[in-house]
């Protein structure tokens, strides 16, 4: 194809009138509730909930609900995660500005309903390091406000606010303490790709190392915590082995012992008993989690809960005495719903269904399937089928429909069975999904991790390729009807696809996707130096005159010119991460050479769409552009991007619709 000329579209088919379509605010915009957690002395739950169309932490007496007030009155940015203090009279939560991830930390009195910023400070990004049950009214935290790259310890006296220095953290990744908050261990990034552990004695490091890992083990071996008499330390240890195993070292003697292991993938989780600190339950996940007690008396309950709940469950939130056990319960099929568990009268309330609205909603099945690759690896992946595909529900096409490959970010990530917003939305839009664990991906082993080293754009680019021929083998879809979409790493895997490969997928979804490695590497977050060495290793120097060639040759900005097929891209301003000139810089280059695109962006947000307005207009924009590429059904963008920062820089004329949006509504 002329890369002058505009791509060829398809009309799209009439719906299926049997299939209501579900609104997208009913899957994007925000949950009734969510976050459920419980006080330690059991007293209060607390959840997060919109107040004023924004996220904020709510708290009620833990046997009446339905008196709940809010305790945050946040009015920008939605609140996305907090906790409780020891002692049950603070509640914590870290904010940034605009996506920045510059997060500080803030406390709730919860008494009052007073709230304090507990780390004043400009362009520092704060870390919740460690909590106590013995200083039930302090934390340990990590700031980097006297140097970007590193984070330095300080006790935080949640009380006064007084801050005191306890370490400072110049070349060290990160530190571990015990219950007490006396910090016991200290990681240093090493030459090898790897990290190095030194035991800290009376706040001050040792000069020699107890415990090293090189680049093969670096993203599967980490201390796990300490028992909380700091007798045993945990680690999830890949070392002498392929997949990360449990294992509990004995402090004093030096001695391991292996708790759990499997063949199959990496220890996935555990449930540490909350008086003592003991692991009495673990989790396996290779196609789905799978949970293993090692306390009896948890065994029995999760067996319980097993018996009363459908899909998939986890135990989120657990009292100091252990009585209380929040659980959340994913269906897949049905939204997921939160409950509270009494472990002793073996009750279990119902609190909320976080998206009550899909009740009813014709959801489809999320189904694990094994893939191999070209070069014989097992892809662990997650397809779900349209109902028109597959009306009798026994998760084989009926026959073949248009199909979205969802990739996955990081790259150093996995997907994984469960509720996927997603999968849902665009299986509801007449689309096959399909999501795949490619090499480089985590929890499957230090191996298959290691097998996508230097295979940006080349063998994790195969793995998808491979996938979707599959695919197409099963008459899932036919070959000129699969378009690739994803954030992060998956944007990048979207912009490889359309140019090293430029005629193997219909079209492109790329959300804070990196255009070129060369200039990824060189604006990285400064806190990320410590990974610098593994990025380089896995990825490819810029430091050697053939890394730094590597790089520019797996960059797709160099291969704009032979984009042939539609391009959506949709970046957030204030990305720390992926900044706004890797989509700028690809965008400019199509411009130059006349290639179409569409362009959408959010001057305030980040790494991706935190605001659900903003989540919502970009994929009403995707739903629509994706629709005249596929064929697809799609709900009208109408006012979604007047109500969103949502800026489009190019291509307004592109996707049906969206010209009129932009100039003021539909």
């Amino acid at each position: 194809m002329d890369q002058q000329t505009a791509p060829t579209m398809v009309a799209a088919p009439q719906p299926a009138a049997a299939v209501p379509l579900i609104e997208r605010a009913a899957l994007f915009g925000n949950p009734t509730k969510t976050s459920a957690q419980l006080s330690p002395d059991g007293k209060w739950l607390s959840w997060l909930a919109p107040r004023g169309d924004v996220l904020n932490i709510y708290v009620a007496p833990v046997g009446n609900p339905d008196a709940a007030k809010p305790m945050t009155n946040s009015t920008d940015r939605p609140i996305r995660g907090y906790g409780w203090s020891g002692d049950g009279k603070t509640l914590l939560y870290v904010q940034d500005k605009g996506g920045d991830e510059n997060f500080l930390l803030y406390g709730i009195d919860v008494a009052s309903g007073a709230e304090r910023t507990l780390t004043p400070f400009e362009k520092t990004r704060a870390q919740l390091l460690g909590t106590s049950h013995k200083y039930k009214d302090a934390v340990l935290v990590g700031l980097n406000n006297r140097d970007p790259r590193w984070h330095d310890v300080y006790r935080l006296d949640l009380t006064t606010g007084t801050l005191t220095e306890v370490i400072r953290g110049d070349g060290y990744a990160g530190f571990l303490a015990d219950d007490n908050l006396n910090l016991r261990l200290a990681m240093r990034p090493n030459a090898a790709g790897g990290v190095d552990y030194f035991r800290v004695v009376d706040g001050k490091v040792e000069d020699k190392p107890f415990g090293s890992t090189e680049l093969a083990d670096s993203l599967t071996t980490n201390p796990a915590g300490f028992t909380n008499d700091g007798k045993t330390l945990y680690w999830i240890d890949s070392r002498g082995r392929n997949t990360a195993a449990l294992i509990a070292q004995d402090v004093a003697s030096g001695d391991k012992h292996v708790i759990a292991q499997s063949d199959k993938a990496d220890i996935a989780g555990a449930m540490g008993n909350p008086r003592t600190g003991v692991i009495d339950a673990y989790a396996i996940n290779y196609l789905k989690p799978e949970w293993t007690a090692i306390d009896p008396a948890v065994g029995a309950d999760l067996d319980w809960l097993d018996s009363q709940l459908e899909g998939e469950f986890g135990v989120s939130s657990r009292t100091e005495d252990d009585s209380l056990w929040i659980v959340g319960n994913d269906p897949v099929v049905e939204p997921a719903s939160t409950y509270l568990f009494d472990r002793k009268a073996k009750t279990l309330t119902k609190l909320y269904t976080s998206r009550p609205e899909l009740v009813g909603a014709p959801l489809v099945a999320k189904r694990p399937v094994v893939i191999k690759s070209r070069d014989g690896l097992d892809l662990v992946s997650y397809l779900s089928l349209p109902k028109a595909a597959d009306p009798d529900g026994d998760g084989t096409a009926n026959a073949p429909v248009p199909m979205v490959m969802v990739v996955h970010g990081g790259p150093w990530g996995r997907d994984g069975y469960g509720f996927s917003a997603a999968h849902q939305w665009l299986a509801n839009r007449g689309y096959a999904v399909l999501s795949v664990n490619f090499r480089g991906s985590t929890g499957l082993g230090k191996d298959f991790i290691s097998a996508g080293d230097l295979e940006w754009g080349r063998k994790m680019q195969d793995d998808l390729i491979d996938a979707m021929d599959w695919a197409v083998a099963q008459g899932v879809t036919t070959p000129d009807k699969v378009a690739i979409m994803g954030g992060s790493y998956g944007g990048y895997a979207t912009l490889a696809g359309l140019t090293f490969t430029p005629e193997q997928f219909a079209c492109g979804v790329d959300i804070v996707g990196p255009s070129n490695l060369e200039t990824l590497l060189k604006t990285i977050p400064p806190y990320w130096t410590a990974m610098v060495e593994q990025f380089h290793q896995r990825m490819g120097d810029p430091r050697t005159e053939a890394g730094l060639a590597m790089l520019k040759d797996r960059s797709p900005l160099y291969k704009a010119g032979d984009i042939v097929r539609p391009l959506l891209i949709g970046q957030g301003a204030n990305d720390p991460r992926v900044n706004q000139a890797e989509s700028d810089q690809i965008v400019a280059a199509m411009k130059a050479r006349g290639i179409p695109v569409t362009y959408v962006l959010f001057p305030d947000e980040g790494h991706g769409f935190a605001k659900p307005e903003n989540n919502i207009a970009f994929n009403a924009v995707a739903e629509n552009f994706l629709a005249k590429c596929l064929g697809g059904r799609a709900e009208p963008i109408g006012k979604t991007l007047s109500e969103s920062s949502g800026k489009i820089v190019e291509g307004a004329d592109f996707v049906p619709g969206l010209a009129t949006s932009v100039a003021g509504g539909s």
